[in-house]
């Protein structure tokens, strides 16, 4: 009995998952683009809104941050750091490998607006 208490606590703490907790894997997609990091922000966000409801985007101290989330777990997070010649662009994802709802639109929004 203990086994399965062990076992259900193990996995309602899994389904946590902050954004620190996504950066701290591998991103999905990672790649540079000329533009300012407002800019690209600005042209991903309302694609991504288009895909998922539960979009989010913050101003952070070296460029921007778009999160889609749903109860206590954040499924997207889109990075986007000032470089000196544009932005630097990482996606990451909770399950990269897992087909997701809006998830190919996400993707290809990242791209699209490179």
């Amino acid at each position: 009995m203990k086994f399965f208490a062990v076992l259900a606590v193990s996995v309602l703490l899994a389904g946590c998952v902050s954004p620190g907790d996504l950066e701290s894997n591998d991103p999905s997609i990672s790649t540079n683009t000329a533009k300012d990091p407002k800019r690209y922000a600005l042209c991903v966000l309302p694609r991504w809104q288009d895909a998922r409801s539960d979009v989010s985007m913050s101003e952070t101290e070296y460029g921007y941050r778009l999160i889609a989330a749903t109860n206590n777990m954040t499924d997207e997070l889109l990075s986007i750091r000032k470089t000196s010649k544009g932005s630097a662009v990482k996606l990451y994802q909770r399950m990269a490998w897992a087909p997701g709802y809006g998830r190919g639109d996400m993707e290809q929004a990242v791209r699209g607006c490179l």
